[in-house]
Protein backbone atom coordinates (compact mmCIF):
# COMPACT_ATOMS: atom_id res chain seq x y z
CA UNK A 1 0.00 0.00 0.00
CA UNK A 2 1.86 3.35 -1.09
CA UNK A 3 1.30 6.46 1.46
CA UNK A 4 1.26 9.54 0.15
CA UNK A 5 2.05 12.27 2.31
CA UNK A 6 -1.40 13.93 1.97
CA UNK A 7 -3.00 10.85 3.81
CA UNK A 8 -0.25 10.01 6.66
CA UNK A 9 -0.94 13.87 7.14
CA UNK A 10 -4.94 12.73 7.54
CA UNK A 11 -3.96 9.71 9.46
CA UNK A 12 -1.71 12.00 11.97
CA UNK A 13 -4.99 14.11 12.44
CA UNK A 14 -7.10 11.59 13.41
CA UNK A 15 -4.55 10.31 15.72
CA UNK A 16 -4.12 13.52 17.12
CA UNK A 17 -7.78 14.11 17.58
CA UNK A 18 -8.77 11.00 18.76
CA UNK A 19 -5.67 11.64 21.58
CA UNK A 20 -6.98 14.49 22.33
CA UNK A 21 -10.54 13.26 23.18
CA UNK A 22 -9.20 11.02 25.33
CA UNK A 23 -8.07 13.61 27.20
CA UNK A 24 -10.26 16.20 27.38
CA UNK A 25 -13.98 13.79 28.03
CA UNK A 26 -13.11 13.24 31.46
CA UNK A 27 -12.74 16.67 32.20
CA UNK A 28 -16.15 17.86 30.25
CA UNK A 29 -17.87 14.61 31.58
CA UNK A 30 -16.78 15.14 35.24
CA UNK A 31 -16.78 18.83 35.48
CA UNK A 32 -19.97 19.12 37.21
CA UNK A 33 -18.59 16.43 39.89
CA UNK A 34 -15.41 18.43 40.95
CA UNK A 35 -16.16 18.76 44.32
CA UNK A 36 -17.22 14.90 44.66
CA UNK A 37 -14.25 13.43 47.41
CA UNK A 38 -13.49 10.46 44.58
CA UNK A 39 -12.52 13.02 42.39
CA UNK A 40 -10.66 15.54 44.87
CA UNK A 41 -8.76 12.27 46.08
CA UNK A 42 -7.78 11.01 42.46
CA UNK A 43 -6.37 14.51 41.89
CA UNK A 44 -4.51 14.40 44.65
CA UNK A 45 -3.09 11.37 44.60
CA UNK A 46 -2.90 9.63 40.93
CA UNK A 47 0.19 12.32 39.44
CA UNK A 48 2.19 11.58 41.42
CA UNK A 49 1.31 7.75 41.29
CA UNK A 50 1.68 8.03 37.52
CA UNK A 51 5.10 9.60 37.93
CA UNK A 52 6.27 7.13 40.18
CA UNK A 53 5.25 4.40 37.64
CA UNK A 54 7.15 6.23 34.51
CA UNK A 55 10.36 6.40 36.93
CA UNK A 56 10.12 2.83 38.08
CA UNK A 57 9.83 2.18 34.06
CA UNK A 58 12.39 4.07 32.94
CA UNK A 59 15.15 2.57 35.68
CA UNK A 60 13.14 -0.80 34.76
CA UNK A 61 16.81 -1.76 33.07
CA UNK A 62 19.40 -0.01 35.46
CA UNK A 63 20.68 -2.05 37.91
CA UNK A 64 22.30 0.41 40.54
CA UNK A 65 24.91 -1.87 42.36
CA UNK A 66 26.58 -3.73 39.38
CA UNK A 67 29.25 -6.46 39.77
CA UNK A 68 29.21 -4.94 43.76
CA UNK A 69 30.00 -1.28 42.34
CA UNK A 70 27.97 1.67 41.58
CA UNK A 71 26.75 1.52 38.45
CA UNK A 72 28.41 4.23 36.45
CA UNK A 73 28.57 2.94 32.99
CA UNK A 74 27.58 4.62 29.63
CA UNK A 75 23.66 4.77 30.77
CA UNK A 76 23.99 3.86 34.69
CA UNK A 77 25.55 7.51 34.99
CA UNK A 78 23.22 9.83 33.33
CA UNK A 79 20.41 7.96 34.67
CA UNK A 80 21.63 8.98 38.23
CA UNK A 81 23.07 12.34 37.39
CA UNK A 82 19.62 13.00 35.80
CA UNK A 83 17.30 11.39 38.58
CA UNK A 84 19.43 13.50 41.07
CA UNK A 85 18.97 16.65 39.05
CA UNK A 86 15.21 15.96 39.03
CA UNK A 87 15.02 15.46 42.94
CA UNK A 88 16.83 18.25 43.80
CA UNK A 89 15.09 20.80 40.97
CA UNK A 90 11.46 19.58 42.36
CA UNK A 91 12.71 19.75 46.44
CA UNK A 92 13.71 23.27 45.44
CA UNK A 93 11.30 24.42 43.31
CA UNK A 94 7.90 22.24 43.43
CA UNK A 95 7.58 22.58 39.80
CA UNK A 96 7.10 19.14 38.04
CA UNK A 97 7.12 20.87 34.66
CA UNK A 98 10.54 22.34 35.50
CA UNK A 99 11.83 18.90 36.75
CA UNK A 100 10.62 16.38 34.05
CA UNK A 101 12.47 19.24 31.42
CA UNK A 102 15.56 19.75 33.38
CA UNK A 103 16.08 16.07 33.51
CA UNK A 104 15.04 15.12 30.14
CA UNK A 105 17.27 17.57 28.75
CA UNK A 106 20.46 16.33 30.93
CA UNK A 107 20.10 12.66 30.34
CA UNK A 108 19.41 12.87 26.47
CA UNK A 109 22.54 15.24 26.87
CA UNK A 110 24.89 13.11 28.83
CA UNK A 111 23.95 10.17 26.55
CA UNK A 112 24.77 12.51 23.57
CA UNK A 113 27.62 13.95 24.88
CA UNK A 114 29.37 9.81 25.64
CA UNK A 115 28.38 8.78 21.58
Amino acid sequence: MTQTPMSLLCFIAVCALATFMTRVLPFIALSRQADHPLILHLGRYLPPAVMLILVIYAMRDWRPFLNGAVNLTATGGPILLAGLIVAGLQLWRHNALLSIVAGTGAYMSMIQMMD
